[in-house]
């Protein structure tokens, strides 16, 4: 991996995130409490009730995101669970700087946690990206499953003690993605030659690829104009930001693959959430994982919701056979070297291929 590199903008956001935080150890008017009065494995046994911990959520979503709204509902619940020792904000729309540079920031101890998705964890943890690969579930539920296995738990394991990087939950979701294109996707002969916006990650890419599809790495942000300009025939997505983001303005038809099921996570530094007291660790993991299942049956409904509302815009929907793509696609598994983890996490499962 290569070394990380901080820039010195991003040093800065974290050392001001970092000095308004009294929840950091050794910050602003706390006091450091005697060895004897450490808890086990990590957080102050001693805590003062009194004292508050800060925590910034981040996420490149818009304010009217699902995701969005949903870490808002994180973010009340843990205000009020905690009696206000822990004050939680959610900062949308890349307020506190890329989700590279967050990441960085919480890597190194400041006091934020950031959106994230599995292809993302796996440039840390390889085998975590294969929740990203196409067609590995069907559903959120199958999702949910694998983040309940031992070998998850393992991945989570290896994050925290190798990279310093916390998983609160990785139960949060955003919906199957979808292709939105200016001509139906009925076969994957359909998709050739069209360049397509994906995830710039390996198991994206190359599950696009293999689809039919030239994929073009290109930030959120761009797709709309990239779209517009040409520059690219389309993209593909979750219906909960195709919509807020107006996609269907640029693009007449959503063709119903769901070759992507977008689980996302919420994570923190492991230095940050070691500072805790032991009881708001806990409040904050158990807090952030139940509110990431409750929120998928609302994600599903807007999901549905979003899809009648761009075909009252015009959008026409295509509903193809997916056992074609999926057939294309499968052979990526060998070729990235997630065959063999696939059965084992099937097996795990209970789950026939």
């Amino acid at each position: 991996m290569k070394k990380r590199v901080l820039t010195a903008g991003v040093l800065a956001v974290m050392m001001a995130a970092m000095s308004a935080c009294s929840g950091m150890p050794g910050m602003g008017n706390a006091q450091p409490a005697a060895p004897e009065a450490k808890a086990e494995g990590g957080g102050d046994a001693s805590a003062d009730t009194d004292k508050v911990y800060e925590l910034k959520i981040s996420t490149s979503q818009t304010e009217q995101a699902l995701i969005t709204r949903n870490y808002q509902k994180l973010a009340d619940e843990l205000n009020e669970k905690s009696g206000g020792r822990l004050k939680v904000t959610v900062f949308p729309a890349g307020q506190l700087g890329s989700d590279e540079d967050v990441l960085e920031q919480a890597i190194q101890g400041a006091n934020v946690a950031v959106n994230t998705d599995a292809s993302r964890m796996g440039q840390y943890v390889k085998d975590f990206s294969i929740l990203m690969m196409g067609y590995f579930a069907d559903n959120y539920d199958e999702c949910y499953q694998v983040t309940q296995t031992d070998t998850f738990k393992g991945w989570c394991d290896t994050l925290s003690n190798d990279h310093g990087i916390k998983i609160l939950s990785f139960t949060f979701y955003d919906g199957p993605r979808e292709f939105m294109t200016n001509k139906p996707i009925n076969t994957p002969d359909d998709l050739k030659g069209l360049r397509i916006r994906t995830i710039g990650q390996e198991v994206c890419t190359e599950t696009i690829q293999a689809m039919g599809a030239t994929p073009i790495s290109m930030s959120w942000g761009e797709v709309y104009n990239g779209i517009q300009s040409k520059a690219l025939e389309g993209c593909e997505a979750q219906n909960t930001s195709t919509y807020p983001s107006r996609i269907y303005e640029v693009c007449e038809y959503q063709s119903k693959t769901g070759h992507f099921q977008l689980m996302q996570g919420l994570i923190c530094g492991q230095s940050w959430f070691e500072s805790l007291p032991e009881d708001l660790q806990t409040l904050l993991v158990e807090t952030s994982v139940e509110v990431g299942k409750t929120t998928a049956a609302d994600v599903m409904s807007e999901v549905e919701d979003a899809e009648k509302k761009m075909a009252e815009a015009g959008m026409t929907i295509v509903e193809p056979d997916v056992e074609p793509f999926k057939a294309l696609v499968d052979p990526v598994y060998e070729k990235l070297g997630y065959a063999e983890l696939r059965e084992q996490l099937y097996k795990e499962i209970g789950k026939t291929n």
